[in-house]
């Protein structure tokens, strides 16, 4: 019969094996970096071991979600910061010689983590140093190194047009490298579409350590890059973009109302027209929960927020005859350059100049958890009214939802085209967020955003229930962490991000990476359909 001394025992030994094999794998990763990097001087300013002073900084920087900042977190063996594209490709090498899993950060906003966390031996590659961007005005084209910024590309974009821009998310913070992996939508997304629908040219570094560009790579893995997820293919250096046309004056507004201003007919209302409208307008509802006017009292705010690329007084008429019910005035509309309406719907306070946008530190830093639905048909008032509800339970304190509307161009793109397959038939997307203090119990919160997505299963896609793979969410499923995956098992998460593109996307991941090196709780799996 085992003792409860025999089991710590063994738990000891155990434990002191796995400390000792990682112990190796280590040692023998980082000399194998020195002994075939080209340049030992230059790859040795570049790796972060948990011994150098600088590591926690390193690796904290671009955690964006705290939840995954705990000292239980699986944290890195090493991290590299490359210079040059050699330091991707002798990284590879060596983690794939010594065993060692990869995981790619370009800026850090995986809702999972998945870019910085594993729970095997690993080591981040992060891209934070490459972010490169060459705007080519002649052209109307730019090359944009993963780890730039939105943020910066915006900027760099303004400095050489007023009238160029590049339709991309509204968080000056998110890298091109997991903006565009995934997607990418954002306030131009009905006049131009996504990101992915923009680009033109890429250059990936590939399991074999070979740097390919659209031509050398091929048709099927050009498509698969363009919103099949980051972490499957290979590393992404950087992209080739198409830049967009727009007016040298555009208009936003934010309307804000409440319950007691008839907010749930107005949300209504706003998705019997969103898809709709003229293409040239995006108007997005914020969802929050606010103090009232009443003292102690709290109550649901929902914001408005709208970009139209064009002159207000075009706006205005456009909003009366379509949306008259929310009221818009000239009053609640500001007319300026596309490039300073990022820094408006990135939320920087009134006045701030462009120069906000090359900080790559976030305004908030959260702990959250989050989810993704796309509707079909028109939330009833009575189905809003149940979300409303949900929204005065203590744990709806720091939730938010946010409704993006579709139609336009992402209606005319058919969904085969990208692995990004949310086209026509949408109404609009729905971002569910709820955020909560570093070390209060988790559980509280996540298990309130699960009932809340629960609640929704009514009204959102059915058979599959769509999600966005940019709004990662293991409660969908996830790979085995060890062993081969099976296609079925992957399907759990694959069919609700990618849809039928999904056994496309496999068949090109088993092409290009059949030892399914680059992998992680949802990367596309190296099997047979």
């Amino acid at each position: 019969m085992e003792t409860p001394s025999s089991s710590l025992l063994l738990l000891t030994l155990l434990f002191s094996f796995v400390l000792a094999y990682s112990a190796d794998i280590h040692e023998n990763f980082l000399q194998c970096l020195t002994s075939h990097s080209q340049n030992t001087t230059s790859i040795s300013q570049v790796i972060y071991t948990p011994n150098n002073s600088s590591y926690a900084s390193v690796l904290e920087f671009s955690i964006r979600n705290f939840r995954f900042l705990s000292r239980h977190t699986p944290k890195p063996l090493v991290i590299i910061t490359p210079l040059h594209e050699s330091h991707i490709q002798v990284a590879i090498k060596c983690a794939r010689n010594h065993g060692l899993q990869i995981r790619v950060r370009s800026g850090g906003h995986d809702f999972e983590g998945l870019s910085y966390v594993s729970h095997v031996p690993f080591f981040v590659l992060d891209l934070i140093n490459l972010r490169s961007i060459t705007v080519d005005v002649e052209n109307s084209t730019a090359w944009v190194q993963s780890g730039a910024t939105l943020g910066e590309l915006y900027y760099r974009i303004a400095e050489k047009s007023k009238t160029l821009a590049f339709p991309a998310g509204f968080c000056p913070t998110v890298a091109v490298g997991g903006q565009i992996s995934g997607g990418g939508y954002g306030f131009m997304l009905r006049k131009f579409g996504l990101s992915i629908d923009n680009v033109i040219d890429a250059r990936l570094v590939d399991v074999n350590g070979i740097i390919l560009d659209r031509k050398s790579m091929g048709e099927n893995l050009f498509w698969a890059i363009r919103g099949g997820s980051g972490g499957s293919f290979g590393v992404i250096i950087e992209w080739k973009i198409k830049l967009v046309q727009v007016p040298s004056t555009v208009t936003v507004f934010t309307v804000q109302r409440t319950l007691q201003q008839n907010a749930t007919m107005l949300v209504h209302r706003w998705q019997h027209i969103a898809d709709k409208i003229d293409n040239n307008l995006v108007i997005a509802t914020i969802i929050e929960r606010v103090n009232s006017s009443k003292e102690g009292n709290k109550t649901l705010q929902v914001s408005f927020r709208s970009l139209f690329l064009g002159r207000v007084n075009q706006l205005l008429t456009l909003m009366h005859k379509n949306f008259p019910e929310l009221g818009l005035e000239r009053a609640d509309c500001i007319e300026m350059s596309w490039s300073e309406s990022t820094v408006y719907i990135g939320g920087f306070p009134s006045g701030s100049s462009l120069d906000v946008l090359l900080n790559r530190t976030p305004l908030t830093r959260r702990t959250f958890k989050g989810k993704s639905d796309y509707v079909k048909e028109p939330i009833s008032e009575i189905g809003l009214e149940g979300i409303w509800r949900r929204f005065n339970e203590e744990e709806a304190a720091g939730a938010r939802l946010i409704f993006i509307p579709y139609g336009g161009k992402m209606s005319e793109i058919p969904e085969s085209d990208t692995p990004f397959p949310h086209r026509a038939g949408n109404i609009h997307h729905i971002l569910y967020t709820v955020a909560f203090q570093e070390g209060e119990a988790s559980s509280r919160y996540i298990d309130w955003m699960r009932k809340l997505y629960s609640y929704m299963a009514p009204y959102v896609s059915k058979s599959p229930r769509e999600a966005y793979v940019n709004y990662r969410d293991l409660d969908l499923g996830k790979n085995n962490d060890k062993g081969k995956t099976s296609y079925a098992q992957a399907s759990k998460w694959g069919l609700k991000y990618f849809k039928n593109n999904f056994k496309r996307l496999v068949l090109v991941k088993t092409m290009v990476d059949p030892s399914n090196f680059f992998r992680h709780e949802q990367s596309i799996p190296a099997v047979s359909p």
